[in-house]
């Protein structure tokens, strides 16, 4: 959205002058109260209309703004079209012109944009005045919604550098803005946060809360491009609650139509539909041609996937119509593709592959177009029974997205990116298996998983798929459960089907399991469970529903094998699998029966493997804990101080370096070289974020030379600058391994920040931790490894003596910690 531009100013509480009236209102539409700024401006306007023109003309340019902020375009032109003659001064002119320009632009009446904003250019030419930088930015708006995107970012870049050279904050945010929203259309996402939060910035400085809004709501939308939905949802609602406050119609209507997105994705349809038809609603309440074609041609979409197929076809048909009127190509291809689907549907093969042909091969196709065209073509060669065709174009289908993934930089995003693919993914290993191609399924889904974490490592070449259409790197799975002397179990949540590899050294297995849906809604009611004071194994249906649905089909392969590694997907990151109850030959958890290590994918797995051949650095311990408590959220732990002393004993005096009480700082940690330890142990509060994984902490004291510094972020640990080579870092804290999955890629949080560190094994919480049971959980576990047990099998021995024991058997107590294999 363009925002017209005011300077900053101050406020008087007289209003008995034109110049106190004028600042007021003026000051209300700067802090996003437009409507009352408008009501001020109007009222300002009939109290001096006869008795000074001059001012009277002010008034009505900060009436036609407010109106203009709030989406009432054919308010701002018959604002602006009064009786008399408008003057000739520039600093009259000029804004009259711009706003009447920007209100054609949101009409798509691009003509008379053109004639005025060239006008307003034109007086601009010789004069550098500051309504001349509300002209560029206009200019670059109607190059932007005329799809001239090189243009338009120049325009843009025009108008920052004027406010730069003019000291105009309000200029900056606004320029910012648009540059982050041509960022958005031209699918640079990383870059719309960075512009997007820059002008957030800068807006709430100044208080301008309208500035905000649209910041906000784009930022929203980035992350829902970048793949996270979550994140939008929040940023999208906030700004919708805020633009109905401010009375901003035009906004509500944007972040209506966005939210409905995530409903729609979220496959709650309901809630989709009202957010789409109140959008509507309300963009042709305004007339607002872009918005009212954004909303048909989602509401277009909505009505394919609930099947109403005739409703489809119509909004489909009124967008398409918007955008040839308003001549917008790109604006054709969206509608043109659900056109295609709903051929696809009433079995009109023809003109399904025509119209997906169409979209994929225009040249101004986005790219995200592109690979739902060419995901649908695959689809529509599946169901007419053409599996080579089908094949092709579900390849073609991810290189073309894995090209898109290629040009995201920022690790929390590649995180997120991944979901935009997780649809095209999961047909295609359906596809695969449907085929009879069960190994070539297994290796496009491990593919598929770690990518961040991989590529990170140095394991897979970031766009590892290029325009030839590869394939995906060679497995040999049989080969990896021969070296890891252990049984692998490999999962896929499909939404159709879920899929369960079990592997051994022996023989490759595929299992069907139920939908992904059906899965998550018994895992989320067991971890429910498993954080209560009842016995899960004496209350619990679904701790016995989930083994005989995820262990019990591989049993026979397992019954030689005592170790298991777990490659979990979407919910099941959350569940740990040695809580599962064995009803057989009397009710037990499974941890009794199999040593359990959990792993993000295969070739990770193989990768930590071929590591475990080279020669190891000497056992070396880095501890770090029993902090001094920064304040009342994070009160000391009782026990941390005998934790601290207890693991020490385990290490020879020159084979540690213990950091605690006041010198346990963030600092500590990042000076201290880590990567020269073999074992490192923080016993400290640990912090998930579900938003924004990566800040993510562990807290520890406040820093003498940086009192506001106490936390250890996730995403410091990632960017250290060396390699961590420790076999084992123990995270004695809540939360240690994350609260959030993402498709992929699995819980973010501290574990996956230590393993994208170099770190080979890491050992961290699901869920809150107790005190005392913790510290005698972890005697044992470096008891154990004293005695030369490996880091899983140490583990194991642990959890045993307190499951075994009268006072922490329950799960709650030994099962938060689980162990997460690196490279």
């Amino acid at each position: 959205m363009l925002l017209t531009i005011v300077p900053v100013f101050s406020c008087s509480r007289a209003h008995s002058t034109p110049e106190s009236l004028y600042q007021h209102a003026k000051g209300a539409f700067l802090s996003g109260e437009l409507k009352q700024g408008q009501d001020e401006a109007e009222r300002g306007l009939r109290q001096f209309r006869t008795s000074s023109p001059e001012w009277a003309w002010k008034f009505r340019i900060l009436e036609a703004k407010c109106a203009l902020w709030r989406g009432l375009y054919e308010n701002v032109l018959a604002i602006l079209d009064p009786a008399p003659a408008p003057p000739v001064q520039a600093d009259v002119a000029i804004p009259r012109l711009t706003l009447e320009g920007v209100a054609h632009v949101y009409l798509h009446e691009f003509s008379k944009a053109e004639e005025t904003l060239g006008e307003a250019s034109r007086r601009c030419a010789d004069l550098a005045i500051q309504d001349c930088g509300d002209v560029l930015q206009a200019r670059g708006f109607l190059a932007s919604e005329q799809k001239q995107s090189v243009s338009a970012e120049e325009l843009y870049q025009l108008s920052l550098s004027f406010a730069d050279s003019d000291h105009d904050s309000f200029l900056k945010s606004t320029s910012l803005l648009n540059l982050g929203a041509e960022s958005l259309l031209q699918g640079r996402f990383d870059e719309a946060v960075d512009r997007s939060q820059a002008a957030n910035q800068i807006a709430s400085a100044l208080n301008a809360r309208a500035v905000e809004l649209v910041a906000i709501g784009n930022l929203g939308w980035a992350y829902y491009e970048l793949g996270d939905a979550e994140k939008a949802l929040s940023l999208l609602s906030g700004a919708q609650t805020l633009a109905t406050q401010l009375q901003d119609v035009s906004n509500q209507e944007n972040q209506l139509t966005n939210i409905g997105y995530i409903y729609m994705d979220q496959r709650k349809f309901d809630l989709a539909a009202q957010s789409f038809h109140r959008a509507l609603e309300l963009a042709q309440g305004i007339k607002a041609k872009q918005d009212v074609y954004n909303a048909l041609r989602v509401l277009a979409r909505l009505a394919l996937q609930t099947g109403d197929l005739d409703k489809a076809s119509d909004y489909a048909a009124q967008a398409l119509s918007i955008a040839r009127e308003s001549g917008n190509h790109v604006d054709e291809l969206y509608p043109m593709l659900v056109q295609g689907q709903i051929a696809a549907r009433r079995g009109d093969s023809g003109k399904a592959q025509q119209i997906f042909k169409t979209v994929e091969q225009d040249k101004v196709c986005p790219v995200f177009l592109k690979w739902d065209s060419q995901h649908s073509l695959a689809r529509l060669h599946e169901d007419q029974n053409q599996p080579d065709a089908a094949d092709r174009e579900y390849r073609d289908a991810l290189a073309t997205f894995e090209a898109a993934r290629a040009d995201v930089q920022r690790v929390d995003f590649q995180l997120s990116f991944l979901t935009n693919a997780a649809r095209i993914y999961d047909d295609y290993v359906h596809f695969l298996v449907a085929q009879g191609k069960p190994d070539e399924a297994l290796r496009w889904a491990d593919f598929s998983r770690a990518r961040t974490l991989s590529e990170g490592l140095g394991l897979l070449l970031k766009g590892a798929l290029n325009k030839d259409n590869a394939a995906a790197p060679a497995l040999k799975p049989q080969e990896i459960a021969l070296h890891s002397k252990g049984a692998l179990l490999f999962y896929w949540l499909g939404e159709r089907q879920s899929y369960l590899w079990a592997i051994t050294a022996r023989a490759t297995a595929l299992f069907p399991l139920p939908p992904g849906g059906e899965i998550d809604s018994l895992v989320q009611r067991y971890r429910e469970d498993l954080t209560g004071p009842q016995k899960a194994i004496e209350s619990s249906e679904d701790g016995r529903a989930l083994y005989r649905t995820l262990i019990a089909p591989a049993q026979a392969l397992l019954a030689h094998t005592a170790k298991v590694f777990i490659i979990p997907d979407g919910s099941l990151n959350n569940l740990n699998f040695e809580t599962l109850v064995v009803a057989e030959p009397k009710p037990h958890y499974w941890i009794e029966d199999a040593d359990v290590v959990n792993a993000s994918s295969l070739r990770l797995l193989a990768a930590s493997l071929v590591r475990k051949n080279v020669h190891e650095a000497p056992r070396k311990l880095l501890l770090i804990g029993d902090s001094i408590s920064p304040g009342p959220d994070y009160p000391e732990l009782p026990g941390a101080a005998n934790q601290i002393a207890s693991v020490a004993g385990h290490f020879a005096a020159t084979q540690r370096r213990a950091y605690r009480r006041e010198r346990a700082t963030p600092a500590a940690y990042l000076t201290s070289r880590p990567e020269q330890f073999s074992h490192i142990h923080f016993v400290a509060h640990g912090t998930a974020s579900r938003l924004s994984p990566l800040d993510s902490a562990i807290v520890l004291s406040r820093s003498a030379a940086e009192p506001e510094t106490f936390k250890l972020y996730a995403r410091e640990i990632v960017q250290y600058q060396h390699p961590l080579r420790a076999d084992l870092i123990t995270i004695s804290a809540c939360y240690g391994a994350g609260e959030r999955a993402y498709s992929g890629e699995g819980l973010v949080g501290l574990a996956w920040a230590f393993l994208r560190a170099g770190a080979h094994n890491v050992i961290a919480g699901l869920w809150e931790v107790t005190d005392v049971s913790t510290e005698q959980l972890m005697d044992r576990f470096y008891d154990e490894l004293d005695k030369g047990a490996s880091p899983d099998a140490a583990l194991r021995a642990a959890k045993l003596s307190l499951l075994h024991g009268a006072a922490f058997h329950n799960p709650f107590y030994w099962a938060p910690f689980q162990l997460y294999t690196g490279s």
